[in-house]
């Protein structure tokens, strides 16, 4: 059988819309763009859940939050349960990752034969400040969530991605000389996840009197639904700017570094191609989840709206259609048997409950944008669940102890228009939630997660101890702890 490779890129925090092949005029991704144009984008691409562990927890395992319980950054993934790692270690194919993962802790069986630079949750426990909700816990370290400085220069990040740039070539050189020995590589990149600074001269192709304004400030006369509300009580993000000039450096840093991911993206690629593995290896892109980056006064994520629920999705390689855009919608979830049949498996064999479906065989196939797509959102900021489901033109929110929320993108894709209020939407409303249950009870599982986070908040001594564990901000890189 010929060779199979599989190599993952995944950042951090990249709102599908700030790349140039998803028509971005402003944002500058030329390797990005390249890869799309040789193989297959997917227009509407989303997270199970934006923020970051449990949306991993869900890659790794192809499962939906709710049925592997990783609810927020405090829950980490451990190996369980198990992923399309695991299937590929039995089956006797090498399986590697360089950089952020953000499960538990390097010893955990999580389905890598080697971690190599590693970023996992912060003394294996996490955030667990952030499991606690109803009343959620507010931030209180007296840090910014964005950073202490926002602009030019280096991080801990940068630095952190340079060197897993570093070790991604250098393992794509070693494995072109190994021809007979297939792979799936996985590598983590944490921009353009803040802290907002950025090397200088990715900074200065965003000069700030010309960005455009950010939709939707609350300075406008715009009101937030209330379960938003809450989450922007909780960060505090637009507040903690300390001038004008300082917040518009906040929109230039953000996409310089997602010009820097793709700078990096590229020297991946080129390893890949001068190691004469390009034309036997499927190469998937795509994100954690997105980011709001000023959106209705928000920055992060942990919202439902496109700019935070939104993830970009590129593949090309062997079998996959060139310069194709497909409107499928398509999650995280997908990558579990996207991910076995990169590497030569039948991929039906494992994929047993899980709800995802192969890229490969969308890609190739005529759009299904009736195809239904959920997230949710159980996590720090919020008092009660956030339910998200993306059907055809129809974008839904379902907020426990709150009224919904719901778009039409075909008419309104920056989500303007809340029609929920709108009795005439009344019959869509129904057919939505009838959809969301069909999926899950949201009261059962907002009180799931809150059991299952009691419970740790519990294990740990307390609330008082629990509100002093984990990172205050972005999780630290591995140099940094």
């Amino acid at each position: 059988m010929s060779r199979r490779n599989v190599l993952i890129l995944m950042s951090d925090e990249h709102d599908p819309r700030y790349m140039g092949c998803s028509g971005s005029q402003l944002v500058k991704t030329p390797h990005l763009d390249a890869l799309a144009a040789r193989g297959t984008r997917f227009s509407s691409a989303y997270t199970p859940s934006p923020i970051c562990v449990p949306a991993r927890a869900a890659f790794a395992t192809g499962y939906r939050v709710h049925q592997t319980r990783h609810w927020d950054n405090a829950l980490a993934y451990s190996g369980q349960p198990e992923g399309w790692g695991h299937v590929l270690q039995r089956k006797g194919i090498r399986v590697e990752s360089v950089g952020k993962l953000h499960y538990r802790a390097e010893e955990d069986p999580a389905g890598f034969d080697v971690e190599h630079l590693p970023m996992h949750v912060v003394g294996g426990h996490g955030m667990v400040w952030g499991s606690i909700r109803d009343p959620y816990q507010p931030m209180s370290s007296g840090k910014r969530m964005l950073g202490e400085h926002i602009g030019a220069g280096e991080s801990s990040y940068t630095e952190y991605d340079s060197a897993v740039t570093r070790q991604t070539v250098d393992w794509l050189r070693e494995s072109g000389k190994r021809a007979d020995e297939p792979f799936v590589l996985y590598v983590g990149m944490v921009a353009p996840h803040f802290p907002l600074v950025v090397p200088q001269e990715f900074f200065d192709l965003y000069p700030v009197d010309q960005l455009p304004e950010a939709k939707l400030h609350p300075n406008t006369g715009y009101q937030r639904h209330p379960w938003v509300e809450a989450y922007a009580d909780f960060s505090r993000s637009e507040e903690s700017f300390r001038s004008s000039e300082e917040r518009l450096s906040a929109f230039a840093a953000y996409f310089g570094l997602c010009s820097w991911m793709d700078h990096n993206v590229g020297q991946v690629l080129t390893a890949l191609r001068e190691s004469g593995l390009e034309d036997s290896t499927t190469v998937v892109y795509t994100s954690d989840h997105g980011d709001n980056v000023g959106a209705r006064g928000l920055w992060g994520k942990s919202t439902l709206y496109q700019e935070s629920a939104s993830v970009p999705m590129l593949i090309a390689g062997p079998g996959v259609p060139q310069g194709h855009v497909s409107d499928t919608p398509v999650d995280l979830l997908d990558l579990f048997p996207t991910i076995l049949q990169g590497a030569g498996l039948d991929a039906s064999a494992y994929v047993d409950d899980r709800p995802g479906r192969s890229l490969f065989e969308l890609a190739n196939a005529p759009d299904e944008p009736e195809r239904l797509i959920f997230s949710e959102y159980h996590a720090a900021g919020s008092n009660t669940a956030g339910f998200m489901l993306r059907q055809g033109r129809w974008k839904y929110h379902y907020y426990v102890r709150f009224q919904p929320e719901l778009f039409d993108l075909e008419n309104d894709p920056e989500e303007l228009n809340d029609l929920a209020p709108n009795p005439v939407y009344a019959p869509v409303l129904k057919t939505m939630e009838l959809a969301l249950r069909k999926i899950c009870d949201p009261e059962t599982m907002d009180a799931l997660a809150k059991a299952d986070q009691l419970a740790l908040i519990d294990s740990v001594g307390g609330i008082e101890v629990a509100s002093r564990m984990g990172a205050p901000g972005a999780t630290p890189a591995p140099s940094s702890t």
